[in-house]
């Protein structure tokens, strides 16, 4: 499964892969410590203060090394597809090698099984994140203004409103200009981490004695019911770690595993346990340890504002990373077409997608002004993250029963310490729904709604206009019927199966009693893989009478191309002129009250994603003023 990395790259392109890790990959687990510990504190079961601080410092430190450095970097991220990670990655995997059925399809898009539905929770619950994360991390840097002069309590809230709205409003013109301040930012910021970190550590060693995880586990066996909240609490530190699998296709899981090892988790460490140092040191203190452990001044002032750039870069990092997982979405068949836009001319990867980056917006900024502090989002935050978490690592073990042949002797034990641990910080949060926790949850649920509504609504759509298809040897006799007459011209016909004839094509002769002289039917089908070779993406034969045969195939991870498509099409020696030529598309008119084996409000809502699907010129990229599309009722 995994993909080694290029032995081939300069000591200078392995750095630059490694700080650009650091300016994406962590950006989310690295603006952890500005809440992390004050929320543990806040949940200390009544222990004695050194016992206690000494404990959480040894379950945050084990916490990211068995959930990042083990589970994640030494056996999540060797499942890659292609090189690929993340949710949908998994999702390819476990279906990758399957038989395809008689009609040509593999069981992945025939319908939706279990192991289908467990992901597409997981990858709903992601979104959830992305509106909490951005929140969560703008406002837990600006309350630093608090530690400057206390006066600024009362605009902090409008301040992270502020920085919100100006990150999502300039999504638009892609991270192009900034991207590469990223890394170097980050860098600096977890270095300030080591430095303040290290300084009250020096000062007071004791607390190395956290790194034995038998003061984590005698925090544990204190009092099972207060222990509860302190785990979803400790949860916050690794909040992160999904990321890194799903950006190992940017940097590669060597460079990511550099960064980490190298840089981010010395930082995290040493600011975790310097925070500890400064509150034993300082047992009367009850300001956020993180900022009070700065010396107060210019030295606190530039770590403010340092924490607020570390912040916009991890929501950054959080909003590029739903661009991508919408996009997925949409290849494989989850969600409705979205205009997608490319911000870089020379990576494809870097897109903006305008509808999903407003709800963001919307949501972030909602929350912001809901909740009102860190504190109390922080209630909030963990069940989602914990939730998918915990499918990532159910998905793992299939992947590697199934794809990788792992003996169960082997797989089983492994990924059940890991589901124990995950189901432990997911059960540690159920605590949180009342306090606002129900709130990524609901917007999970939303996002589910509608990716299993398309779904199985598509699936429908297909079964009813393909079902009792018009074969190709019948489609070359109408073609030849002295009753149609043929037009100069060229004509493409935009068809869901590669084996279909599109409806449009039928109702075009029916009601003209005329077709083109070239007619290509063209079909766009998405691989189980991330990416498709620019010379392996068509597929072209004749099947007579001047009728072809076109099919572009692309991965989930990319955005189809047919003005591209034509002209290779043209090139390998179909006489069509893809300017000049007219495409034809079915519109979708939906009508409720049908025999669709689909509740009532899935009718409803897929009509209404049908009818504010992005147009087909917008997604294909093809010149409006060349499409011409034919109404085609459906009754579901």
């Amino acid at each position: 499964m995994s993909t080694p990395a290029p032995a081939s790259l300069s000591s200078s392109a392995k750095a630059g892969l490694s700080l650009g890790a650091l300016g994406v990959v962590f950006g989310d687990i690295g603006t952890s410590p500005l809440y992390t510990m004050r929320e543990c504190m806040a949940h200390m079961p009544p222990v004695d203060q050194a016992a206690g601080v000494l404990g959480v410092l040894s379950l945050i430190f084990w916490a990211l090394v068995l959930i990042v450095s083990v589970k994640y970097l030494w056996f999540v991220m060797r499942a890659d597809n292609h090189g690929e990670g993340g949710i949908f990655a998994l999702l390819a995997l476990i279906h990758a090698g399957r038989t395809p059925a008689s009609d040509g399809t593999t069981p992945a898009k025939r319908g939706l099984g279990p192991a289908v539905i467990m992901i597409l929770i997981g990858a709903a619950l992601l979104y959830g994140d992305g509106i909490i994360t951005p929140a969560i991390s703008v406002l837990g840097a600006a309350e630093g203004l608090k530690a400057i002069n206390p006066a600024f309590e009362k605009y902090v809230v409008g301040i992270a409103c502020v920085i919100l709205a100006v990150l999502f409003w300039f999504q638009k013109n892609g991270t192009k200009r900034i991207g590469h301040i990223f890394g170097p930012v980050m860098l600096l910021w977890f270095l300030a981490l080591a430095a303040l970190g290290l300084y009250h550590l020096v000062q007071y060693p004791t607390v190395l004695r956290a790194l034995n995880p038998a003061y984590g586990v005698a925090l544990l066996n204190h009092s099972p019911i207060l222990v509860g909240a302190l785990l979803g609490s400790i949860v916050l530190a690794v909040t992160g770690a999904e990321a890194l699998y799903a950006d190992m296709g940017h940097f590669g899981r060597r460079y990511i595993a550099l960064a980490w090892y190298g840089v981010a988790f010395p930082g995290l460490a040493l600011n975790y346990f310097g925070q500890g140092a400064f509150i034993l040191s300082h047992p009367q203190s009850t300001d956020n340890p993180f900022f009070a452990m700065a010396p107060a001044g210019l030295v606190r002032a530039g770590l403010t504002g340092l924490s607020i750039l570390a912040a916009v870069i991890a929501s950054q990092a959080l909003i590029s990373g739903a661009y991508s997982l919408t996009r997925q979405a949409i290849q494989l068949g989850y969600f409705p077409r979205l205009k997608i836009t490319y911000t870089n001319a020379d990576h494809s990867g870097q897109i903006y997608v305008p509808f999903v980056n407003w709800l963001l917006a919307i949501g972030a900024i909602l929350t912001v002004l809901t909740f009102g502090s860190s504190e109390r989002l922080a209630s909030a935050y963990g069940i989602a993250v914990t939730g998918t978490m915990g499918i990532t690592t159910i998905a793992y073990y299939l992947v590697a029963r199934r794809n990788s042949g792992w003996p169960l002797w082997l797989v089983a034990p492994i990924c059940g310490v890991f589901l124990l641990i995950d189901t432990a910080l997911f059960a540690s949060n159920a605590h949180k729904l009342a306090d606002g926790g129900w709130f990524p949850l609901a917007i999970g649920a939303g996002v589910m709604a509608v990716m299993h509504t398309w779904k199985i609504g598509r699936e429908e759509i297909f079964r009813r206009v393909y079902g009792n298809n018009v074969t190709e040897a019948e489609l070359t006799s109408i073609a030849r019927s002295q009753h149609v007459t043929r037009v100069a011209g060229g004509a493409v016909f935009m068809v869901g199966s590669p084996k279909g004839t599109p409806i449009a094509l039928l109702h075009h002769v029916k009601s003209n009693r005329c077709l083109h002289k070239i007619v290509v039917l063209l079909s766009i089908v998405t691989d189980d893989v991330p990416t498709v070779p620019a010379e392996e993406q068509l597929t072209l034969r004749e099947i007579g009478e001047g009728v072809w045969r076109a099919v572009g195939r692309y991965g989930y991870m990319q955005s189809p191309d047919v003005a591209d498509l034509m002209d290779k099409i043209k090139a390998a020696g179909v006489p069509i002129n893809p300017q000049g030529a007219t495409y034809f598309f079915n519109r979708e008119m939906i009508i409720s009250g049908g025999t669709a084996k689909m509740w009532e409000w899935q009718k409803s809502l897929y009509a209404l994603l049908s009818r504010n699907a992005s147009p087909a010129k917008d997604y294909y990229r093809i010149t409006p003023s060349q499409i011409i599309e034919i109404g085609l009722p459906l009754q579901l």
